[in-house]
């Protein structure tokens, strides 16, 4: 029987390297796969759906699921995670030493749906009572001019958001103290040659680590999706693609723990790992809706309250149904 040619873009993680070079395969599909980065991968999904199965930005699906415009159905294949601590810069010169200090200041933010805002904003007011109210916001370019948003928005009222112009970078800005600080997933070209740009958090991984003592959540960045349109003619390929996924991730976790030789270009990474393990459990980067239950409730309710999602989505819109629940052995 024929298999299902279908076409694969995401990042070649450590995680899913496996099905990049076929030592595990989607059953009953022949995938061609295209590595690249998280936000050509975007940009090629939402823009055009260039591919039947796709990394995605968590929160700017949540947005088109909202809207009823989404092209993908998502499988809780979390293949980004990261604590986003390190994520805000600031100015030193603007009185910042504290997440409180943040009220009344100017951020910047490459889009103000990324994912990464959109955790560091709930973290802000969860943990701190800075709500996104309190500071005036900038969107833009992190290096290059000309940057427009992806998605329209509809704020909440006292939500104060301007483009910058044209012919400058938040980078720039940042740089020039014409804004007082910045929530990024990259860091700005500025961080590290300016004295007078920081980390909010200088220790961040320590307030990542207490974060998640505290809340129990790994911050969801990315999952995947596939091309609805397919999984209406072939309502087996959700469960059989998380599968797939899910093995690889697998092999990763088993690569990670070989001590014989390293797979990884560090010189300590088994310690890294029996250390993640440690405070997180045997399964630190789950995939799974039950799994996720906190960090996918958190995003929603997150989402809804920013204005990125105009009303409450329910976790069954955002997956294929038969990913719910995964036979076991």
């Amino acid at each position: 029987m024929a298999r299902l040619t279908l076409s694969l873009s995401c990042v070649d993680y450590d995680r899913t390297r496996a099905i990049f070079e076929e030592k595990v395969r989607v059953a009953g599909c022949e995938i061609v796969g295209t590595p690249m980065s998280p936000e050509e991968a975007f940009h090629r999904a939402f823009k055009f759906q260039e591919f039947d199965i796709t990394e995605l930005s968590m929160s700017s699906y949540m947005n088109l699921v909202a809207r009823g415009d989404s092209p993908y159905v998502g499988i809780p294949a979390f293949l980004s995670r990261m604590f986003r601590h390190s994520s805000i810069y600031i100015r030193t010169d603007k009185g910042i030493g504290t997440p409180q200090d943040l009220k009344g200041k100017i951020v910047g933010v490459p889009e103000y749906q990324i994912t990464a805002a959109l955790w560091v904003r709930g973290m802000l007011e969860d943990e701190y009572g800075v709500a996104p109210a309190d500071m005036s916001w900038r969107d833009g370019g992190l290096e290059e001019t000309g940057k427009i948003p992806n998605l329209s928005l509809t704020l909440p009222e006292g939500v104060h958001l301007e483009t910058i112009p044209a012919d400058r970078t938040l980078s720039d800005m940042l740089d020039a103290g014409d804004i007082d600080a910045l929530v990024s997933a990259r860091a700005p070209s500025c961080f590290g040659r300016n004295a007078k740009v920081a980390r909010l958090f200088p220790d961040y991984r320590a307030a990542e680590e207490a974060y998640y003592r505290k809340t129990g959540v790994f911050p969801i960045m990315h999952l995947v999706g596939i091309r609805k349109s397919i999984v209406e003619r072939h309502p087996w390929l959700p469960v059989n693609v998380l599968n797939a996924f899910v093995e690889a991730k697998e092999i990763c976790y088993r690569n990670l723990a070989k001590v014989g030789h390293l797979f990884t270009t560090l010189p300590w990474p088994v310690d890294e790992y029996e250390a993640a393990k440690a405070l997180m459990g045997e399964d630190y980067w789950p995939y799974g809706v039950a799994e996720n239950a906190a960090e996918i409730e958190a995003m929603i309710r997150y989402s809804f309250e920013q204005g990125l999602t105009s009303r409450r989505l329910a976790v069954e819109e955002l997956f294929a149904k038969s990913t719910f629940d995964i036979a076991k052995v």
